[in-house]
């Protein structure tokens, strides 16, 4: 047998959420990053050849999860403004902090925060989107996370970016700057929204990034009151004011797109846009439901987001995952609405597919990156294992023993290896003595 970097072994194997097939006994080779073999234990010698091997005897070993949508930085406001409508969080309490606290150093600990709440949750790549972005770029690499970075962009003075008649040239220097940088990070834009980025901000921002082959992420159709602020001003829906200027393809990831009209959703199918729904951040700011069915029904690819901590107070996708399934069973009166098979792919595969790594992560097959994570079952809640479903329905963060990015182990045993997770917790509480002194 040749040698490998990497080698689990005796592990209950989920390769592919979406299909929820569990294969006992088996193995996982890793060779610079990428899985070279996967198969059955009784295919291995007895005593195989590797740098390091983990026995994941009576664990479940399956994808890293994929967080399509998170403010990472916005740790630091956890629990700042909570139980309020979102116009009156954003332009009330989260715009004024972000123009009082935000600069480099606190997007910087606050995005390593967000990493390692990430990691120990069993999420091994992230979209995040936020001002400094550059300062986030470098915790996430710090971190091991897979990661796509997308710098904001915004028609009001924004940290980093004092100056909104700059906001398209900084964000150009900030793809730049991250080009083929770190083979883990790849950089992108994100428009905040059609009602703070004008037509011409969007138009310029989708050209830089058709320029660059980059993702462009906007927040969508997320309330009642978006769609008659944009139908006031242009006449349309926010969806087909999009699709009017020309930035609806496949490189467009349009986030929430809560609230959408008849035609809406046969513009995403056609241009081949993608969404991202936030379930949890939704409901706590009394948005309201996204019409997931009827857009996965049509073909329109969909991933699954946390959004940030300040509308949603945590960064886990298991309990994401959970709330997703089951808000929508009970808003539609039918328990077969949205399976749960279905969701775990949203934050898995399909949620690869949305941010154009597909080719490299969300499942676990020859030739992707190692991207996974290890789940102790031998929990009370987790015992009986019968099926993946029970990850969606029962699993939490905090059954993740494992993970590993790009076939390097950045959490073990529930500690952060990467980097140091105290010296980020002591720097976090430190910056959030500032947001106490400010209030």
């Amino acid at each position: 047998m040749p040698h490998h970097d990497l080698l689990i072994t005796n592990a209950t194997l989920l390769a592919n959420p979406a299909d929820g097939h569990l294969q006992d006994g088996a193995y996982v080779a890793v060779v610079d990053g990428t899985i070279v073999a996967i198969g059955e234990m009784a295919d291995l010698p007895a005593r195989p050849v590797a740098d390091r091997i983990i026995d994941a005897a009576d664990d479940l070993v399956l994808p890293g999860l994929i967080n399509c949508h998170c403010h990472g930085a916005m740790t630091l406001f956890r629990g700042l403004a909570d139980d309020l409508p979102l116009m009156t969080w954003l332009t009330e309490h989260i715009f004024p902090a972000e123009a009082r606290l935000v600069d480099a150093e606190m997007v910087y600990w606050c995005s390593k925060l967000a990493a390692a709440e990430m990691l120990m949750g069993g999420t091994t790549t992230v979209a995040d989107a936020y001002f400094h972005e550059d300062a986030a770029a470098s915790a996430f690499c710090e971190a091991g996370m897979r990661t796509i970075a997308a710098q904001g962009i915004i028609d009001f003075p924004a940290p980093g970016v004092p100056d909104p008649a700059q906001n398209i040239a900084s964000a150009a220097d900030y793809l730049v700057s991250w080009q083929g940088k770190n083979s883990l990070l790849t950089p992108a834009l994100f428009c905040h929204s059609p009602y703070t980025c004008s037509p011409d901000t969007l138009q310029r921002a989708k050209a830089l990034a058709r320029e660059a082959g980059s993702l462009l992420f906007i927040h969508l159709a997320e309330t009642q009151g978006e769609i008659a602020q944009i139908k006031e001003q242009h006449g349309c829906t926010p969806v087909d004011l999009l699709h009017r200027l020309g930035l609806l393809d496949e490189k467009t990831v349009c986030v929430h797109c809560v609230w959408l009209e008849e035609g809406d959703i046969g513009l995403l199918r056609e241009t081949g846009a993608k969404v991202v729904t936030c379930p949890e951040s939704n409901m706590k700011l009394g948005s309201g439901i996204a019409p997931l069915a009827e857009l996965i029904g049509a073909g329109v690819p969909v991933g699954l987001g946390t959004d940030g901590c300040a509308g949603n107070n945590d960064l886990d996708l298991f309990q994401e995952m959970g709330s997703c399934a089951r808000l929508h069973k009970v808003a539609n009166l039918t328990p077969t609405r949205l399976p749960a098979a279905t969701v775990l792919g949203m934050a898995t595969g399909a949620g690869a597919g949305v941010l154009g790594l597909g080719g490299q992560t969300g499942r676990l097959a020859e030739g992707l990156r190692a991207d996974c994570i290890i789940i102790d079952t031998r929990q009370p809640h987790l015992t009986p294992f019968h099926n993946s479903e029970t990850l969606v329905y029962a699993g939490r963060g905090g059954d993740v023993s494992t993970a590993i990015i790009d076939g390097r182990v950045v959490m073990q045993d529930r500690r952060i290896v990467s980097f140091d997770l105290e010296e980020t917790m002591s720097e976090v509480r430190r910056l959030a003595g500032r947001v106490r002194a400010e209030k």
